[in-house]
């Protein structure tokens, strides 16, 4: 009886020592978990901290590489700055007088001056220049993929050839790539570089705004309508709007009403101008009453933002408790981005396509280059210019450059620029893509 008491006051005892021994085994494994699940981040984070010093690194170095290749672009001899003589202005000249004024260097941009050597860069702009744009996208596809991401050259390209065929599903798929790529905004779908309409080149008037736009703005929008007046396409520059004020923004709005009729428009520096005007408006505020409200659905309008003008027109209604101007589609109307060179007050618009031996677009540009020392090409209705027309145009320039005589080509799309320094036009001219 004694032998199974005992047995009895052992198996408790037993139990308790088998459940300690199964507390003290899960909890060790707990620890040893936890001790590798910190080892693995830690290790984790490491990676992560050497993958970005590599990055960082990198970055400095294609930084540093670029802006030695750069400092050695500038100083070829065709980008080397000619002497220029500085001719006074004519006495008695009125002060908003429109006059053709060239870049200095320091407004160069830099993909502008850039000679660019790359074999596919090359090609594609030879197989465009041929008439072949799907072999040339499908070379410029192929480039974005697979080439350094440090050059950019190519995407320009591609979004500009892609524009100009209207493909906007491909323009928008590239957008993701690129901004993927490079962290920054995609350039925005122009439609204008689609519109395969237009016939007018030749001489185009044009009309600056500067400084603060008030009031005082008054001589500069009288010198606008004069631009205006007769003429069949009007470019209207407003890169050099500082600021915006409510009398500022009545007076252009009653002006672009009135000479978008009958003419076409080419507006530069829109978008610029409409941050302007928006960071002046509020919901609910009418202190500055309705101009700069009516100046915003204007631009809007004209750029064929159906959307936000829906949107401002909503917030206009809500302001101000009456009926917002509807949309009407803008009819022929083009936007450029914002011009970092002086305003050249008589470009000459290259017409759409050239092609060929295109004599009457020759003879026109020589009757234009006997106009004064200044010759600047508005390109920014140039979708494609052949490699033939291309060396007539340049055996044209050559004939016409001279030291007194400065040439530059404005607002160029990437296939064209690139065109034009594989065959030396740098020689002569200076080349202006229009910046992404």
């Amino acid at each position: 009886m004694g032998l199974f008491s005992l047995f009895r006051k052992d198996k408790p005892a037993v139990e308790e020592d088998e459940d300690e021994a199964y507390a003290r085994l899960a909890a060790n494994s707990e620890l040893q978990r936890r001790e590798d699940d910190a080892q693995s981040s830690l290790q984790i984070q490491q990676q992560l901290d050497l993958q970005r010093d590599i990055a960082r690194a990198t970055v400095l170095k294609i930084d540093a590489i670029e802006a030695a290749m750069a400092a050695d672009m500038f100083d070829e001899p065709a980008f080397r700055r000619p002497p220029r003589r500085a001719a006074p202005p004519a006495e008695g000249s009125p002060p908003d007088e429109a006059v053709t004024e060239l870049l200095e260097d320091d407004d160069i941009p830099v993909e502008a001056a850039a000679a660019e050597s790359a074999p596919v860069v090359e090609e594609a702009a030879i197989l465009y220049a041929n008439g072949e744009a799907d072999e040339a996208c499908r070379l410029l596809a192929a480039a974005v993929h697979g080439g350094p991401a440090s050059d950019r050259t190519a995407w320009w390209m591609l979004f500009d050839l892609y524009a100009v065929l209207g493909r906007q599903e491909a323009f928008d798929s590239l957008s993701i790539d690129y901004a993927s790529t490079f962290e920054t905004s995609p350039p925005p779908w122009n439609p204008a570089l689609a519109d395969d309409t237009a016939t007018y080149s030749g001489v185009t008037p044009t009309a600056t705004l500067a400084g603060v736009l008030d009031a005082a703005t008054s001589a500069q929008i009288a010198h606008l309508r004069r631009a205006a007046d007769g003429a069949a396409v009007l470019r209207l520059d407003f890169s050099r709007v500082t600021a915006v004020e409510p009398d500022g923004c009545a007076l252009l709005h009653d002006t672009l009403r009135e000479v978008q009729q009958g003419r076409e428009l080419i507006l530069g520096g829109a978008e610029e101008l409409l941050r302007q005007v928006r960071a002046i408006v509020d919901v609910g505020r009418r202190d500055d009453g309705a101009a700069p409200w009516l100046l915003l659905l204007e631009l809007l309008r004209l750029l064929n933002r159906e959307k936000e003008f829906e949107e401002a027109a909503m917030d206009y209604c809500v302001t101000f408790e009456v009926s917002p101007p509807p949309f009407t589609p803008p009819g022929k109307v083009a936007s450029t981005p914002r011009q970092l060179a002086a305003p050249a007050g008589d470009r000459y618009l290259l017409p759409r396509m050239i092609e060929g031996n295109a004599t009457e677009v020759w003879s026109a540009i020589r009757d234009h280059a006997e106009r004064g020392p200044a010759l600047v090409f508005d390109c920014s209705r140039l979708a494609r210019i052949d490699y033939v027309a291309a060396g007539h145009l340049l055996a044209l320039l050559q004939q016409l450059a001279g030291p007194d005589r400065r040439i530059e080509f404005r607002e160029l799309n990437h296939m064209v620029a690139a065109l034009a320094r594989l065959l030396g036009y740098g020689s002569v001219a200076r080349l202006l893509p229009h910046r992404y």
